[in-house]
């Protein structure tokens, strides 16, 4: 029997996770291709180039990712030497996570494909949808958790 009173196509949540799928695999294929990493690499490398030193804690906060998945990626990052690690002098507990030379220059690498990759796909909207969408997708990802029940 056919529902047609709901579209999961016009599913907000379903449209989104279409979306980043489909946006992000020609660059996904870069950073797996070139340096053998997998897509929470990819972002804790990118939070590093960022904004410097960072615990695995705050990269998890900001990239809103489960510490085990920001665990696996900094393992995987540390044995290609793309970083390092500094245990914290007053909580041993604690690592700061530090690009390496190597690290750095993917980077720097991934982030120049990263930015010409963006504009691509930017081609097929126009500046007023290019700069709707950004405001809609920061808002969305700044909202609190939903609770409707």
């Amino acid at each position: 029997m056919k529902n047609i009173e709901f579209e999961l196509e016009h599913f907000l949540p379903y449209l989104l996770t279409q979306a980043a799928e489909t946006s992000s695999i020609a660059f996904q294929q870069v950073y797996k291709d070139r340096y053998g990493m997998l897509r929470t690499e990819w972002r804790v490398l990118f939070h590093l180039g960022l904004y410097g030193s960072m615990t695995a804690s705050e990269i998890g906060a900001r990239a809103k990712t489960h510490k085990t998945k920001i665990s696996r990626a900094v393992h995987g990052l540390v044995s290609r030497r793309f970083v390092s690690r500094e245990r914290d002098e007053n909580d041993r507990r604690v690592e700061h996570l530090t690009l390496t030379a190597s690290g750095q220059a993917a980077y720097v690498e991934l982030r120049g494909i990263a930015e010409k990759y963006e504009a691509a796909l930017m081609t097929s909207l126009t500046a007023e949808e290019s700069k709707v969408l950004r405001r809609a997708l920061v808002k969305l990802a700044e909202m609190e958790t939903v609770r409707f029940t």
